[in-house]
């Protein structure tokens, strides 16, 4: 079964949209599972404090080292094979791949720092994985983890009503998604292009084709 432990300041943000929908109903069904931990748990001193002013000098904080392999360690038995990865905008980019490779897998361990980032000492030691969402920057990796999770799930057996659903989507043959249409045939004077309505299956492939590599082209050209 996929598991997914999460280590965060917010637990409370945890299962949120992946209570619902698809996720949810799996995560009721027990096709997968969801972990939240408090960092602040193991935190020091009367406060919790889970972070410190950066060494050097500079903006901000930074979430300690100690406290988050504490965390780490109390959260995960030594042998844990699942990926141990950190939300960063300055990671390397998630992508459908690795959404397939990660959701055929046994699960994920995702922390999601708050802050300036964290003690980079704590990414080496334990051997966390930076990942990233886009090239933007977040409050926090809970939003980013979130997003991680649901491209992993939805792609574990028996969660989607058709498995075919997601071997036709964007990225999945290295182009984006060709269009979709269904009923009135006609709307505000837009028609639905007529190979879709030829029954003619090979004319239906060969339209979708040419439309998936047209936008990919226009919105995407790294791709094409």
């Amino acid at each position: 079964m996929f598991a997914a432990t999460i280590l965060t300041l917010f637990p409370e943000m945890f299962p949120g949209p992946l209570g619902l929908s698809l996720a949810g109903d799996a995560l009721a069904r027990g096709l997968w599972s969801l972990d939240a931990r408090d960092i602040r748990e193991h935190g020091l001193g009367r406060h919790r404090a889970v972070d410190d002013t950066p060494a050097g000098g500079g903006p901000g904080m930074v979430m300690r080292a100690d406290v988050l392999a504490a965390s780490l360690d109390a959260a995960l038995a030594p042998d844990d094979p699942r990926p141990r990865l950190i939300m960063s905008p300055r990671g390397a980019p998630f992508t459908q791949r690795l959404a397939r490779e990660w959701a055929a897998g046994p699960g994920l361990v995702v922390v999601c720092p708050r802050f300036e980032g964290v003690d980079e000492r704590v990414i080496e030691a334990r051997g966390l994985i930076e990942a990233s969402i886009g090239d933007y920057v977040l409050s926090g990796g809970e939003i980013a983890a979130l997003a991680v999770l649901d491209a992993c799930v939805r792609l574990i057996p028996g969660v989607m009503g058709k498995t075919e659903s997601g071997d036709q989507e964007s990225f999945e043959a290295g182009l984006l998604e060709y269009p979709h249409y269904t009923r009135p045939r006609e709307w505000e004077g837009r028609a639905i292009p007529d190979p879709l309505l030829s029954g003619d299956h090979g004319r239906i492939e060969k339209w979708r084709r040419e439309e998936a590599l047209r936008i990919t082209r226009e919105r995407r050209p790294d791709l094409a």
